[in-house]
């Protein structure tokens, strides 16, 4: 078949005020970008001339600029799902200026395909190639772009020419059925392959092909600072422990590990420490910090939603893909953070958390209970599923003004069940097989800043004793002193007592 060729501007202008949007990628990996950076400009068009125009955008997890913040300051969102980091995007949020729903990654497909989130009119996805029997290789993610292909009602392909053809076989598509007539996913191993390394299509749905030359729109790989590596070094050596007590195998586990520096400081970590044998990874993002242990044998085989790396070492992945290609595989979301494929292997989670509170509760998704940060992403799906499940922080934030260990988290995403483990640069709290009030002197003791501590434990001398000890009145004390006075050091036990 022989398809349309048009500009990014050409296929924004085919774009109407109310659709529904379902984009590739997840992170910005694998994100459309040309298409997107056109329709904000379009709707900004609209908007001086008084005209109405807001799209709806599903996508698999964060987008990059060109996404979430130019359409942000466009004002053309009028909907947005699962997860983003983009700071325009957040003040929109929490200026109630978008609907955005926060939804666990592994079920967005599954939401799309049910008729949860409305019907996809338009599919931008990225593709490192395209044939004309409609078989669409994808560039550095899976993310949802299998269901939303399918379930569209037209395709516009964005063929990106930054990304290289040397992916073409990298990616397991494999999409799961609905109930009553789902199957068991057959993944045993973190490298099983089960699925097509292309999205096939009727040609006819495929209604734009926009030729770009677009890198990803890449976060920085920032090197581990001095608390980080401490958190890496506690987590490193927590499953050490573990494993020389038996409760890990000898032949260790795979892990799966968030984005983000204390992420990278970790894998580092636990790449040094000779001890630990050589390891695979069934995770939602491979970072930087995973390639160099591919490379240098420490990580066997990893599984991905997506290639969450810098420009840099994006382009290293491309020159040497002789040597990565029985290294690594890109799956689609629902597969990567697949609960059943993560309790079926024993994955152990990492996760960071903005704040946990005394008793295992962790809050990973809102800033004083009420400001949205990123949203949940993927660690709900491993946390709740994992052989062992780890969050870890920083015990302070602002400058020693805000302690990440509190009475009680101000937003609830992971509960006291299915936290096992909570890890700071002052130490590890071991929750697993823990009684409330033991949880706590575990928390407070091991997990806290020494600045926070004698105010933890007050907390809990002004408390009702019950199986889980708490002063209603003063569990979200600490929060109210901080928005009031700026400094959680500031609370006064005391006014509550009465």
């Amino acid at each position: 078949m022989s398809y349309k060729y048009m500009s990014a501007a050409a296929a924004a202008s085919l774009i109407h005020d109310g659709e529904l949007l379902g984009l590739s990628g997840f992170t910005p990996a694998g994100s459309p970008k040309g298409i997107l950076s056109e329709l904000a400009l379009l709707a900004e068009k609209k908007h001086a001339l008084g005209e109405h125009f807001q799209v709806g955008v599903i996508s698999g997890a964060s987008t990059g600029d060109s996404c979430d913040g130019k359409l942000s300051r466009a004002k053309a969102l009028s909907f947005r799902a699962p997860y983003t980091t983009n700071v325009d995007f957040r003040k929109a949020v929490n200026n109630n200026e978008i609907n955005y729903t926060d939804i666990h990654l592994s079920q967005v497909a599954q939401r799309i395909r049910s008729g949860f989130l409305g019907r996809i009119n338009t599919a931008i996805i990225e593709a490192c190639d395209v044939t004309a029997e409609g078989r669409i290789y994808l560039t550095a993610a899976g993310g949802i772009s299998p269901t939303i292909a399918r379930l569209s009602d037209r395709i516009f392909i964005e063929l990106n020419a930054a990304h290289s053809k040397s992916l073409i076989g990298m990616h397991d598509l494999y999409e799961m059925e609905r109930p009553p007539y789902r199957q068991p996913i057959p993944i045993t191993t973190a490298s099983d392959r089960i699925g097509l390394p292309y999205i096939q299509v009727e040609p006819s749905k495929i209604k734009a092909i926009v030729e770009v030359d677009l890198p990803d729109e890449a976060r920085s790989f920032v090197e581990p600072d001095e608390v980080t590596t401490l958190i890496g070094e506690n987590v490193a050596n927590f499953l050490i422990s573990d494993m020389h007590t038996g409760t890990i195998p000898s032949t260790f586990l795979p892990l799966q590990s968030g984005v983000g520096n204390i992420a990278n400081a970790v894998l580092s970590a636990l790449g040094k420490d000779p001890t630990i044998p050589p390891f695979e990874m069934y995770t939602e993002v491979i970072q930087n910090s995973v390639i160099k242990l591919i490379k240098e044998g420490r990580i066997k085989f990893g599984s991905t939603c997506s290639l969450t790396v810098t420009n840099d070492c994006l382009q290293d992945i491309y020159d040497n893909m002789d040597f990565f290609r029985n290294k690594f595989i890109i799956r689609p979301s629902e597969i990567s953070n697949s609960p059943e494929v993560v309790r079926r292997l024993g994955v152990i989670s990492m996760n960071t958390a903005i704040e946990a509170d005394i008793y295992g509760n962790v809050n990973s998704t809102h800033i004083c209970g009420t400001k949205m940060m990123n949203g949940i992403g993927g660690s709900g799906d491993f946390t709740r599923n994992a052989y062992i499940s780890i969050f870890s922080c920083p015990s302070t934030a602002k400058g020693g003004k805000i302690s990440s260990i509190v009475p009680m988290v101000s937003h609830l995403d992971h509960s006291e069940h299915s936290v096992n483990v909570l890890i700071t640069e002052q130490g590890v709290a071991d929750l697993r097989g823990k009684s409330p009030m033991e949880r706590a002197k575990a928390v407070i003791e091991n997990c806290a800043h020494p600045d926070y501590k004698q105010l933890l434990w007050d907390y809990l001398k002004i408390s009702t004793k019950g199986q889980t000890s708490h002063n209603l009145s003063a569990a979200f004390g600490m929060h109210q002193v901080f928005l009031e006075q700026g400094d959680m050091h500031l609370i006064d036990w005391g006014k509550y007592t009465h």
